[in-house]
């Protein structure tokens, strides 16, 4: 198997995983039974047994993926992952720090010396070499851009210019253009005297003189039109096009609704300048839902699963201590109604649930209104229909749920007004749970950060915090 060739289907990563754990495992032991023995020759006995499971090891990397490596190293523990690492083809260094995470990326690059980074970089294009830069050090980033020609060097610096989660720092220029005021014939004659086409092309891009785009022509139309025909008669003039400056999340929609495989990136004078790829995107995509699905309980950034303690820690502190303090806050709601719950000892366990409702109602709108803002399809023309259906939805919901409730409660302690201010409570919460699951991401994305940054911790606070004032107020008012 080729180092290009993907993992066979019959052979999961699981199993593959599973495979190496053993073989490390199998050294591990080893190599400390023969640290106790004392024996003649010692030396080269360790140095045989070292070798005995490594060298299979070896030859396992040697099959598989380059991404499925980098899966592996991710899943082993620090001193495993740095075995693995250490062992892997250095040609291949590139390619698999391209595919791991950037925690994990982190931790390989730090056990690197300049000289094994300089020879990893080189190994990749330049816009891959972009995705590196961030993290490499800057006396590699210099000495790299130095190794480059003028051209890639140019494309290099391009692409490290433009802000993160846009067009232009996911573009990349391995891409073929073609005139159009050729024929199809000398197209056809021109890919062949390539070789090899740039992965996902499925369409040229069609430029004129003076390298101003006009379109694209589809690989099928080339090949199903009379090679005699002009290239300007075949190509299709409206293409779908992208600036370096527009948002890599509208690009990745645009993907999606067109069902796209490659698109062309023009700059303002609309001369063409790369072209985005499915495989970016689909990238991108992944790693925004990552990034989403942590900024939801309010952590900062990817983290390692092996990654020290102290520092998992420090990534969790900033919404744990906001956590304290919106708890501290509910406390002291519960405590201003300390005589009531003293005088009817019911209201401890019922308010809870009143609470528990509100919270799982509330992430629910909040969940669909950050995926709206992530898509583009709210706005300030259907804001307002989009919360009065919420709150139609949480007014319909806590009727019915709400006089579910409110007859358990009567059934559970035989005092209809209990069974109603429970009724009444749940009620209220739900429409509270239901302003602040479309208020919290949408206060957040009006401060220019992501929706989903903490919206779940902070509908969660809100929603607790009134289930309490609600539940235990009425309460006061009716019961008491």
């Amino acid at each position: 198997m080729s180092e290009t060739e993907p993992t066979k289907v019959q052979e999961s990563l699981q199993e593959i995983l599973q495979q190496v754990i053993e073989l490390l495992s199998k050294h591990q032991l080893v190599e400390g039974l023969v640290h106790k023995q004392d024996m003649t020759r010692h030396d080269l006995v360790e140095t045989l047994v070292h070798k005995q499971h490594l060298i299979e090891l070896q030859k396992k990397l040697d099959q598989l993926h380059s991404a499925d490596i980098a899966y592996i190293i991710e899943a082993l523990p620090l001193e495993q992952r740095q075995l693995v690492w250490d062992m892997v083809n250095v040609e291949r260094d590139g390619d698999i720090l391209l595919e791991v995470s950037d925690a994990v990326r982190e931790s390989l690059i730090a056990s690197m010396d300049s000289g094994e980074l300089l020879a990893a970089a080189e190994q990749l294009d330049t816009d891959e070499i972009a995705d590196l830069a961030p993290d490499l050090p800057h006396d590699v980033m210099q000495e790299l851009l130095e190794s480059l020609d003028s051209q890639n060097r140019a494309h290099l610096q391009s692409a490290m210019s433009y802000p993160e989660d846009t067009v232009g720092s996911l573009m990349d220029f391995d891409m073929i253009s073609i005139r159009d005021d050729i024929g199809l014939e000398v197209v056809l004659r021109y890919l062949r005297r390539l070789g090899e086409l740039p992965g996902h092309t499925d369409k040229l891009f069609v430029v004129d003189r003076k390298d101003h785009f006009r379109g694209v022509l589809s690989l099928k139309r080339l090949l199903v039109h009379d090679p005699e025909a002009s290239v300007a008669a075949v190509m299709a003039e409206d293409a779908v096009t992208f600036h370096p400056d527009d948002e890599a999340g509208e690009a990745a929609s645009a993907f999606e609704r067109y069902d796209l495989v490659s698109a062309p990136v023009v700059d303002r004078n609309n001369k063409l300048v790369g072209r985005l790829t499915v495989d970016v995107m689909m990238d991108f995509i992944r790693e925004e839902s990552d990034s989403e699905k942590l900024s939801m309980v309010g952590l900062r950034e990817e983290e390692d699963l092996f990654t020290t303690v102290w520092k998992a820690a420090k990534n969790r502190w900033l919404w744990l201590a906001i956590n304290l303090c919106t708890a501290l806050v509910a406390s002291r709601v519960v405590g201003a109604f300390e005589g009531s719950i003293e005088k009817l000892a019911a209201l401890a366990a019922l308010m809870p649930i009143v609470a528990g409702m509100g919270g799982n109602s509330g992430n629910q709108t909040s969940t669909l209104v950050v995926r709206g803002f992530a898509l583009g399809l709210i706005n300030k023309d259907n804001a307002r229909r989009i919360l009065t259906k919420e709150l139609g939805i949480a007014l319909l919901n806590g009727t019915v749920w709400g006089s579910v409730m409110g007859v358990v409660t009567y059934l559970l302690y035989h005092n209809a007004a209990l069974g109603g201010v429970m009724a009444a409570a749940m009620l209220l919460n739900l429409l509270v749970a239901a302003v602040a699951g479309y208020l919290a991401p949408a206060m957040i994305d009006r401060l220019g950060r992501d929706p989903a940054y903490g919206s779940a911790v902070l509908t969660t606070f809100i929603t607790d915090s009134m289930g309490f004032f609600i539940f235990l107020g009425l309460a006061t008012v009716v019961l008491l």
